[in-house]
């Protein structure tokens, strides 16, 4: 479907929402296709900023190697719970 400036309609039912993490409150966009499947898109100012990634980066760790963020990953799980952030498969 063609929008009315000529582009491609966007009609997946999911979107990117941003999320705040409670702990050093870097942003990071978060969409959720099932209540297991969460897919985070982060920023360079993100990964950055967040207090865990920075403690293992200084540790010599390679922060496209870090897995996940604890206190992100609660803060989403937060959103969602409270409505902020909707599973919406792809």
């Amino acid at each position: 479907i063609m929008s009315a400036m000529g582009a491609i309609a966007d009609e997946r039912a999911w979107h990117y929402t941003p999320v705040e993490c409670a702990r050093c409150g870097v942003t990071v966009r978060v969409a959720k296709f099932s209540l297991q499947h969460t897919s985070i898109q982060w920023t360079s100012d993100a990964v950055l900023g967040c207090a865990e990634f920075s403690a293992l980066v200084a540790a010599g760790r390679d922060s496209a190697l870090i897995p996940t963020c604890a206190s992100l990953r609660d803060s989403v799980e937060d959103a969602v719970t409270g409505g902020q952030v909707e599973v919406l498969p792809p």
